[in-house]
């Protein structure tokens, strides 16, 4: 099933149309959908596709032969398999010098292990032979580090590569299809435990709520989702150990530094280097207090897994996997994921929230922002006309009451925030999951003002 990735086929259709050779590096993290684009791109433009495998540089190169063989109709080539990557290189080169064919390359680090020097050998026939032609190649793959060393000063391919894709998973608004018939609360709390990645929305059972959903299919030990987190980890990471206990650590609400490692017992200079490393993987996020002049250097960086089913995985079952080895699913369910879930959706909410801002009020550049034990959900920063917004998000129902109430504590909050503190123009904002009598405010939204329909990412 291929659901919404818009703009990134309009973006490679743009880049395909263009009449200059392309030499693209697209990647993300793995279940995020590359493939399903490839293979979308592919079929509307009858592009060649090869999946690379952890196999002999051999067995690969026999079964590109009989794959390409397939594609020219090329009855010599099925029966003559290519020896070697220059024999490959210079096929392909003949070929496209002859027409225009989209030529993708998947999981292109599995090809670069069979032979180290595969970078180089594939430099040496851009240079001198596609660079020459109107080439259109994709180099795909889900390991970040080394798709990003591909462009790095140190790759052959440096300076060669056209363009760089990285694939992002699916925003709240984006996923919204993978929803269709949901009540838009239930799309909340789906969501908020699978988070944007087209593998894992695939996985629930629409037709079941969350609960049963997650019994069946992320507490129990054949299952995909049980599994995929260490999966994915371990193919990514060399001590995976340590790196588990800091995200469980991190899913438990410690976001400072200090915190972890305190949680954790790991030296403080560890931790620093592994939060880095899952930063750069897009694992983990670094944020800071959008008032901050100097945001990469501030001291006030706290951390948050990015990804919802990455956050619920060590929430609720890194932490209990003695339950569900012993069978205990309705006892975990019970006793530690009901009586947090509703406030772990909560925070969820949040980021749909500041996704739903960045739609809605795009003259604001969006952030959060605290300082001691204060704290606003989401701040807006118009520069040019000296306009901030402050906002508070509430996954819950609020009578007028309620909502004076808040307005009220969001005003005496917004008087610590010292950006353009004489003479700003100031707006406040509540999103809720249920607002009756919305009407009678300004500025108050719901899930109601959600519109889950017409994103066109």
């Amino acid at each position: 099933m291929f659901l919404n990735r818009k703009a990134e086929l309009q973006e490679l259709e743009k880049l395909y149309g263009e009449s200059k050779p392309k030499l693209v590096i697209l990647y993300g993290r793995r279940r995020v959908g590359k493939t399903a684009l490839l293979w979308e791109f592919a079929k509307k433009n009858k592009g060649l596709y090869l999946l690379g495998r952890q196999e002999s540089e051999a067995e690969q190169l026999r079964r590109f032969s009989e794959e390409i063989a397939e594609f020219f109709n090329d009855s010599f080539l099925k029966v003559n398999p290519l020896s070697g990557w220059d024999a490959f290189f210079t096929y392909l080169g003949e070929k496209l010098s002859k027409s225009k064919v989209p030529l993708f390359f998947d999981e292109f680090p599995y090809m670069v292990e069979s032979n180290k020097s595969l970078p180089s050998i594939l430099q040496d026939y851009w240079d001198n032979t596609f660079s020459k032609t109107s080439a259109f190649i994709i180099l795909c793959g889900s390991s970040i580090s080394m798709m990003e060393g591909l462009a790095g000063y140190k790759s052959p391919l440096y300076g060669r590569r056209t363009e760089q894709i990285i694939l992002e998973p699916l925003t709240f608004f984006q996923a919204a299809e993978f929803f269709k018939g949901m009540s838009r609360e239930d799309a909340v709390t789906f969501y908020s435990v699978l988070g944007g990645s087209p593998a894992y929305l695939l996985e629930f059972n629409l037709g079941k709520n969350l609960l049963d959903n997650i019994k069946d299919n992320m507490l129990q030990r054949a299952k995909f989702l049980y599994n995929d987190v260490m999966f994915v980890l371990r193919e990514e990471l060399h001590e995976p150990r340590n790196y588990f206990s800091i995200l469980h650590s991190v899913s438990k609400g410690n976001a400072k530094i200090g915190e972890i490692v305190n949680d954790t017992g790991l030296p403080k200079g560890t931790v620093s280097k592994y939060l880095s490393v899952l930063s750069d993987l897009r694992i983990v996020e670094r944020r800071v207090p959008i008032t901050e002049k100097r945001m990469q250097n501030s001291r006030k960086g706290l951390y948050f897994i990015k990804d919802n089913y990455f956050n619920f995985w060590f929430r609720f079952v890194f932490q209990n996997i003695s339950y569900i080895e012993q069978g205990r699913i309705d006892k975990l369910v019970d006793e530690r994921i009901k009586p947090e879930l509703n406030a772990y959706i909560g925070r969820q909410f949040e980021n749909m929230a500041f996704q739903w801002l960045q739609k809605k009020f795009q003259s604001y550049l969006w952030g959060r922002w605290w300082h001691g034990d204060k704290e606003l959900d989401c701040v807006g920063i118009d520069e040019k006309n000296r306009k901030i917004a402050f906002v508070e998000v509430k996954w819950s129902s609020l009578t007028d009451a309620d909502i004076n109430s808040v307005f009220a504590e969001l005003k005496g909050k917004s008087q610590f925030v010292s950006w353009e503190s004489e003479g700003r123009a100031e707006e406040f904002m509540i999103i809720a999951k249920e607002a009756k009598e919305k009407s009678n405010f300004r500025n108050v939204f719901d899930l109601g003002d959600f519109n889950l329909g017409n994103d066109s990412g």
